[in-house]
């Protein structure tokens, strides 16, 4: 007789909402694991939540600003202010180590010419009176202390090294200043390398006794409430200022995320009143930019 055939037990499916169900309770449970190990944290519902505009909202306090360079080696410990949204602005406290200011300073002593301006219609460096500085420029790569810093630059910026310019070192004595101006281009001679200047990093290499400050005329904000307000000069206090002190780095955009230009970047150097002043800027483009 022929053998009646197997019925198999059909498994019941699990319908798509049950695992649906499973994988979100899943990432609930890492969530929570997380959270617990504190790699991530939930958001404050605090009434001292950070406001964009206000000004006095920063990453520490005043007593531990105060003597965030007081460290054995006294190069100090690196975090990161935020200044400004509008512009987009950041300071990076201790981004440079003293033995790294005084390297530029004496590869750039030799060699120090007065600074140029571009020329808004034909792109080409010229002599000007809104900037009464000297300085001179080290091209990328110039030695390893200088690679190292270009790679710093870039790991604070997420910018690649090669969309940088040269480093330029400036002096400013007693008098001399940077009158307020966009580090974009309204040429079309200058874009053509590396597009358009999409940031700025200004690295300050001295203390300045007096005066010397970064200030932004076009800053968004009640500028007056920054907690150095007492320490600036009146050129300072003519918009958001940002004073000189050694091993600091400033970043700030010249474009906005829409990459669109960012008026509000306006900025200058005010004049030095006391003492004298060293920094250094690297300018930073779009695309990669041949030195």
């Amino acid at each position: 007789m022929a053998k009646k055939p197997k019925h198999l037990r059909h498994q019941p499916r699990k319908s798509s909402s049950s695992q649906a169900f499973t994988v979100i309770t899943l990432l609930l449970f890492f969530v929570l694991i997380l959270i617990g190990l504190g790699i991530i944290s939930l958001p404050s519902t605090s009434t001292n939540s950070s406001n964009p505009i206000d000004l006095t909202t920063t990453v520490r306090t005043s007593e531990e600003r105060e003597s965030y360079g007081d460290e054995e080696d006294g190069n100090g410990d690196r975090w990161v202010e935020i200044i400004s949204w509008e512009p987009r602005a950041f300071l990076y406290h201790n981004f440079l180590t003293n033995e790294e200011c005084e390297h530029l300073i004496s590869l750039a002593k030799p060699s120090m010419e007065k600074s140029m301006v571009a020329d808004v219609k034909t792109g080409r460096s010229k002599e000007s009176r809104v900037r009464t500085s000297s300085g001179t420029f080290l091209r990328r790569g110039h030695d390893e202390i200088v690679q190292e810093i270009e790679n710093r630059i870039s790991d604070f910026t997420f910018i690649p090294v090669e969309n940088g310019e040269s480093l330029q070192v400036l002096h400013y004595e007693v008098g001399q200043k940077y009158e307020p101006h966009h580090d974009y281009f309204m040429d079309e001679f200058n874009v053509k390398r590396g597009g358009q200047r999409v940031a700025t990093v200004l690295m300050y290499l001295s203390d300045v006794d007096e005066g010397g400050e970064t200030v932004f005329p076009a800053a968004k904000g009640n500028i007056s409430d920054v907690p150095w307000w007492n320490e600036l000069s009146q050129c300072g206090k003519e918009g958001l200022s940002v004073l000189p002190k050694k091993r600091d780095a400033l970043l700030f955009w010249s474009m906005k995320p829409d990459a669109s230009l960012d008026p509000s970047s306006l900025h200058g150097g005010c004049p030095v009143i006391k003492g004298n002043k060293w920094s250094s800027t690297k300018w930073l483009h779009v695309h990669e930019y041949e030195n």
